[in-house]
Formats: C-alpha cells, structure tokens, sequence
C-alpha cells in the first residue's frame, strides 16, 4: 500500500526531513515546492510501508 507525504517545513530542514522519512518508510522522490509566502518549503512524498525484512527495528506486532 502506498500513500502521500505532505510536509511543510523550513526550507533550511528540507534535506533533514526528507532523510528522516526515507529512513522510516519507502519513499520515491522528493517533491519540492515553496508555500505561497515564499518563506517555507512543501515537501510531497510518495511512500510505502517497510515490512520487517526491509526494517527489523519495527516487528509487525506494533
């Protein structure tokens, strides 16, 4: 199953908040767009769920 990611961030922790979200689920590219006051950053991501085999910190009983 997959779904959509949508953050808004400061345009300075774009990079960190994208690492974090591949790091805790399967993710495509990152799509990037600025809000409309310019001052922060959409981030659009496509993702899926990481089964045990793919992220042995999480079992399936959580």
């Amino acid at each position: 199953m997959t779904f959509e990611i949508r953050v808004i961030c400061a345009s300075g922790d774009a990079d960190r908040v994208s690492g974090a979200l591949a790091a805790a689920f399967q993710t495509g590219a990152v799509r990037r767009y600025p809000t409309r006051d310019g001052r922060r950053t959409r981030l659009y991501v496509t993702a899926g769920h990481r089964d045990s085999s793919t992220n042995p910190i999480h079992t399936e009983s959580e």
